[in-house]
């Protein structure tokens, strides 16, 4: 069996829900569903913000596990209104615009906090 290399990010519900921020089996490394909190507990509402934050723990988990946005294959993005697929997408490119993982974005009705308007996945291979 291949060894797994669990990611932290210190959130609360790690734990109580029983999930990593970030696991990686072998070449693979797979991100939970990011939110955008700040340490602090904090979240700013513009969603190209809260999208850019997403970015950053993620790319923050994938470093920790070894890997580099070059090696994301996959993301996925849910918003809770399509008015803001422009905003993430900005975000989204600024990040993987050279990299163009496969990706998707969908609405939702709603995420488990109310002040969170995207929320972001990411898969990557390493070489």
């Amino acid at each position: 069996m291949t060894e797994r290399q669990r990611v932290s990010s210190g959130s609360p519900y790690e734990p109580s829900v029983g999930f990593s921020r970030a696991l990686r089996v072998g070449r693979n490394v797979y991100v939970s569903g990011t939110a955008p909190i700040w340490p602090d507990g904090s979240c700013d509402p513009d969603p190209e913000i809260q999208a850019r934050r997403c970015l950053e723990i993620i790319l923050d988990a994938l470093a920790e596990a070894g890997a580099a946005p070059k090696h994301v294959v996959r993301t996925r993005m849910f918003l809770t209104d399509p008015s803001y697929a422009e905003a993430v997408s900005r975000a989204h490119g600024a990040v993987f615009g050279q990299v163009r993982p496969a990706a998707t974005m969908v609405v939702i009705v709603g995420m488990l906090d109310p002040r969170w308007k995207v929320e972001i996945e990411a898969d990557a291979v390493m070489d």
